[in-house]
């Protein structure tokens, strides 16, 4: 499967994109659109190299959940998964709880499962990021849409 073009602005409205080098919340250099590789401080880059690496980066995410999920996925589902991944990476993605609910074809326990990912570390102590609760919200309802659950965001 491959990201949709929705799916695509979903991501691209949660990562913003910043031609700039900055340090992420993590304290991980980033530039463009959420991208890190490579990535060092005092580097900037064209709006054409970020939506490049935008590409290469969403290259990658589609393989890791066309190679790790093992059950059927319509377009939202894998869009949301897409945003998902994106944002925590491949590794985190492979050991977690969603991913085996997911491929037990648990798509209820699946969907519950992406708001808990939504903690940052500050100063050494496990917060929720208010955006990362919002995103994980936006993410779990897509991915349930037309299954007639939707979580809501308090």
């Amino acid at each position: 499967m491959k990201l949709s073009e929705h799916g695509a602005n979903l991501i691209k409205s949660f990562e913003s994109c910043k031609l700039q080098a900055y340090k992420d919340q993590r304290g991980i250099p980033t530039i463009g659109w959420g991208h890190t590789l490579g990535v060092h401080m005092g580097m900037s880059i064209s709006q054409y190299q970020a939506d490049t690496f935008f590409l290469q980066d969403v290259f990658g995410v589609e393989k890791t959940v066309n190679n790790l999920v093992s059950v059927s996925l319509d377009q939202n589902e894998f869009d949301a998964l897409c945003c998902f991944v994106y944002n925590i990476g491949t590794t985190a993605f492979s050991s977690s709880h969603l991913l085996m609910y997911l491929n037990q074809g648990n798509y209820v326990l699946a969907a519950q499962e992406f708001i808990k990912w939504d903690h940052i570390t500050v100063d050494g102590k496990l917060v929720v990021s208010e955006g990362l609760k919002n995103r994980r919200i936006t993410e779990s309802n897509l991915f349930m849409l037309g299954k007639g659950i939707v979580q809501q965001v308090s």
